[in-house]
């Protein structure tokens, strides 16, 4: 057969076939009378000791120099209060708080969050050489600082706004509000009910008691760091698993089923919460306020709550309580601009810029599933304005029942006669679900939300709601792309605020780099 390799006749032997050369080699020199190329081989098994200039490892235009710069002029005393050692006695002195905060600051701007990763940067990475003075710090040390500096840190971001102000880059006449969600340090596999967290719990208080109460022999066989280590760690989950238990409670108190409530177990704080891919997980609402000069962030609050509509209010008044003053106006896209947050925001003299709220959408979903038909809808309904009642399509009366006074709306209720409605040939058409007869609302907005609604109209205030974007969303972007934050690496609402307040921070230190820093280098200043 044509396949068949070809063999020796009556040997059964393979025949090897020539070596067929189809890209002939180029012709080369004799080389068989030449010795043999000699190279410089690569040694790795030796020890070089080289001097190492720490100062001359950054140029003069490195940003790690920028952010030792900014921090050490700032008043550090707040970080001072859990520092023990001090001058004429004994006791090794702790880092100083001006190196643990650069190298935070300057992780995040390189999009690093891992105290490992730092640790392992400060053997050979040149800016954090620099930044320690070339000593290790501990991974330890540095995840402890960063999730314990509440206070401090908030003081410090307020001082780093001051020069901020002072270099004409925030002046607060008009500010950003927006949230974005960023995911917690949690699965989605670890949210249970309060059944299963009941019997986490139970486990955990057994399992403290045990190492509290051990066996000697058992707890010698083991080192104390080990130990320490394990009681340590089991605390921790009884702690967890009892806030995991109480913050079951509190929601389902809340809850219009509470035994579909579940919170997570790894962080009970967490909440799930629509993402920006339409999936949903473990999530924290951070929200930013950005002063729209430069593009500053002014204010940063984490919350459990899914929805923006409540946070406009208690950002401006941290504004406030921090810079000392409110905003003279706030561009907010319409998640904020409920009736609620119009007339506050009038109260407070903050000029607000948002969309119009419109609930035509929300009432026509409404419509459809009452099955209220389209010749049946309020518009149809004549008021009698006299007789303070409506009549509807059939010539029955809708007398006047209740009035309802709302934030910035006032609503009136109109109701028919059960006995009207009961008898009705159109009933399945105008009021199917209801068993007392047709209901109507007429609702009147307040002064402050017609004069919003006046304002929104104007071309002026359509040009002021363009900027809303470039201006809101850039502090969104370069904490998610440019420093890769989209999971805190931090659990609990405390400790993610904390979080938040480092990313405010890194980003504002990052702006006063590119728009004071880096000209004045380039000038020579």
């Amino acid at each position: 057969m044509e396949n068949e390799s070809p063999t020796m006749e009556g040997t059964g032997q393979v025949v090897l076939l020539p070596e067929v050369q189809l890209w002939p080699r180029a012709e080369s020199e004799n080389t068989e009378d030449k010795p043999p190329v000699r190279v410089k081989a690569v040694q790795r098994d030796q020890l070089v000791m080289r001097p190492l200039e720490v100062e001359q490892l950054l140029g003069p235009e490195h940003p790690a120099r920028a952010i030792w710069e900014l921090v050490g002029q700032r008043d550090l005393r707040p970080f001072h209060k859990d520092i023990k050692a001090v001058e004429g006695k004994a006791g090794r002195p702790p880092h100083d708080p001006r190196l643990l905060i650069s190298v935070w600051v300057y992780s995040y701007m390189q999009g690093i969050a891992s105290g490992r990763e730092i640790e392992r940067r400060c053997a050979y990475d040149p800016a954090y050489m620099w930044l320690t003075g070339a000593e290790k710090v501990c991974a330890h040390t540095l995840t402890d600082y960063r999730a314990t500096q509440g206070e401090p840190l908030k003081d410090l971001f307020i001082q780093v706004l001051a020069v901020m102000e002072k270099e004409g880059l925030v002046d607060l006449q008009q500010v950003t509000q927006d949230g974005t969600k960023i995911s917690a340090s949690a699965g989605a596999d670890t949210f249970r009910r309060k059944k299963t967290v009941a019997e986490h719990l139970e486990r955990a208080r057994k399992r403290v008691k045990e190492l509290s109460q051990g066996d000697e022999g058992e707890n010698e066989a083991r080192s104390q760091q080990a130990l320490a280590a394990q009681k340590r760690g089991a605390q921790e989950k009884l702690e967890r698993m009892e806030k995991a238990l109480k913050e079951i409670e509190a929601l389902e108190k809340k809850a219009d089923d509470p035994e579909k409530v579940r919170v997570s177990t790894t962080d009970p704080d967490a909440r799930v919460m629509k993402q920006s891919n339409n999936g949903y997980g473990p999530s924290y609402n951070a929200q930013f306020t950005t002063d729209a000069k430069k593009i500053v962030i002014v204010s940063v609050e984490v919350t459990q709550d899914s929805n923006d509509a409540g946070q406009l209010q208690p950002a401006m008044q941290r504004v406030e309580e921090e810079a000392g003053r409110a905003p003279q106006q706030v561009i907010a896209d319409g998640s904020y601009t409920n009736r609620s947050n119009i007339v506050e925001m009038e109260q407070s003299h903050i000029d607000l810029i948002g969309p119009v709220p419109d609930g035509t959408a929300q009432k026509e979903t409404l419509y459809q599933i009452r099955g209220v038909a389209q010749e049946f809808r309020p518009e149809a309904f004549a008021l009698d304005a006299a007789k303070n009642c409506y009549t509807c399509p059939a010539g029955k009366s809708l007398p006047y029942k209740k009035k309802q006074v709302l934030p910035g709306q006032t609503k009136y209720t109109y109701q028919a006669a059960k006995a009207d409605c009961q008898g009705c040939v159109h009933k399945p058409r105008c009021c199917a679900q209801s068993k007392n007869g047709r209901s109507l609302v007429r609702a009147e907005d307040s002064t402050e939300v017609k004069k919003f609604r006046a304002k929104m109209e104007t071309e002026a205030a359509k040009e002021i709601y363009k900027k809303r974007g470039a201006v809101a969303e850039f502090p969104h972007l370069c904490i998610k792309e440019r420093f890769g934050l989209r999971r805190f690496s931090l659990r609990g609402l405390t400790k993610v605020n904390l979080e938040g307040m480092w990313l405010a921070l890194t980003f504002n230190v990052q702006q006063w780099i590119r728009l004071c820093w880096q000209p004045r280098q380039l000038q020579g200043v």
